[in-house]
């Protein structure tokens, strides 16, 4: 896989930028795909990124269904054994950065994310849908509802549920990423600053129920791999792999957001 002087950027050094002064119309706004791969994976055995699952790797599979969601591009940080995952995944036209500070947890993944989704001289991203490389079994529907969302008014965040359970993908609106960044660290993600938002502002959160078309359960282990079971169209067509969704199924957020974002675990 051929890799130009971009690939290999690292925009640890540089702020979360502010949100723009113009928007443009809702036509055209651009939403970004968000996919934070940069763990060591040590319950797994090896980086998560590079367990292979029905012949492809997650990273793969990942960055295709944030793309097949609707995403316009899709931004994947990587951190332990960065090499490695370039050498040996197609990513297509994935923008990939690098976070040198992989082991602190996800909090410096999202705000390099962030700042690359923002980098875009053309037209900047004005929304990211943040994944997790090791939750393969949440749909391209999944992200498509979250999307569609977002562009009929919905947010600045917007949040799949599972029977009323928020949990990941997470979508964040460009108006609050210098907030977000400023509010995350560790292996926290966005919920510290969801858990704010919820206390002060509960109005600027949606949850979208995602329940029937996706599943967000964990990769820690390779006994969580056997027990997967990967999306796919059900009896009556509502949703398949390909990100099709009947719904939006927006609704307001609720107390359960105490619990929104990645769990207190080590970045996948």
């Amino acid at each position: 896989m051929t890799e130009t002087p971009a690939d290999r950027e690292s925009p640890a050094d540089r702020e979360t930028p502010p949100a723009p002064e113009t928007r443009p119309d809702r036509e055209i706004r651009r939403c970004a795909g968000l996919l934070l791969a940069a763990g060591s994976g040590q319950r797994m055995g090896g980086p998560k990124a590079l367990l292979s699952l029905d012949g492809r790797l997650l990273v793969e599979r990942v960055a295709d269904v944030l793309r097949d969601g609707g995403c316009d591009s899709v931004v994947v940080v990587l951190g332990a054994s960065a090499d490695e995952v370039r050498r040996r995944a197609d990513l297509g036209d994935a923008r990939i950065v690098d976070n040198p500070n992989w082991a602190e947890g996800q909090a410096a993944s999202l705000r390099i994310g962030l700042v690359a989704a923002a980098d875009d001289d053309d037209l900047p991203a004005e929304a990211v849908v943040v994944a997790l490389v090791d939750q393969p079994a949440i749909s391209a529907a999944v992200v498509r509802r979250l999307v569609e969302a977002w562009r009929e008014g919905a947010g600045p965040a917007v949040i799949a549920s599972y029977g009323g359970a928020p949990r990941n993908p997470v979508l964040l609106d460009r108006r609050v990423w210098a907030d977000v960044g400023a509010n995350v660290e560790g292996d926290e993600g966005a919920r510290l600053w969801l858990r704010e938002v919820r206390r002060d502002r509960p109005d600027l959160i949606v949850l979208v129920e995602c329940g029937d078309i996706g599943d967000p359960t964990d990769l820690d282990t390779p006994a969580d791999v056997e027990a997967l079971s990967l999306p796919g169209a059900d009896s009556t067509g509502n949703a398949d792999s390909t990100g099709n969704a009947d719904s939006t199924g927006a609704s307001p957020g609720t107390d359960a957001l105490a619990t929104a974002g990645p769990t207190n675990r080590s970045e996948a």
